[in-house]
């Protein structure tokens, strides 16, 4: 006798991978459109030219030092962070082309040095630059 073996059909088990593919897609869209409206925020730093004479530099700028116990000098005077504004508006009407360049010392707060650029945009003069104190 003589055995006759029916044929055995296997499946092959094969793993669609459209949806998983639509979804990625579908993602990579989304994060491409959203990441076009993220803008970043800073400040513009304008450094003083490595060339320049710092001694010129002192003569033709009005120079804003912060110590580290966040007092404000100008021309060697200690000024109220009130009255920054007035003294930056009179040293710009004697020399309008004046930049202002603020000396912050390490040991200062960053929330000084900002208020102090901050007047001195106020008081018109919109060349600000950062110095190492």
């Amino acid at each position: 006798m003589r055995r006759v073996l029916a044929p055995q059909y296997q499946e092959e088990s094969e793993i669609d991978l459209t949806p998983m593919l639509d979804v990625v897609f579908i993602m990579l869209i989304f994060f491409i459109v959203t990441a076009t409206f993220v803008k970043e925020i800073g400040l513009d730093v304008n450094s003083p030219d490595k060339n320049q004479n710092v001694k010129d530099a002192d003569k033709q700028s009005i120079v804003v030092q912060i110590t580290s116990r966040d007092r404000i000098r100008i021309r060697g005077r200690d000024i109220d962070f009130r009255a920054v504004r007035a003294n930056i508006e009179r040293l710009h009407a004697e020399n309008p082309d004046a930049p202002v360049v603020v000396q912050p010392h390490p040991e200062s707060t960053t929330n000084t040095m900002i208020g102090v650029m901050d007047s001195a945009r106020q008081a018109g003069v919109y060349n600000v630059s950062i110095a190492a104190g």
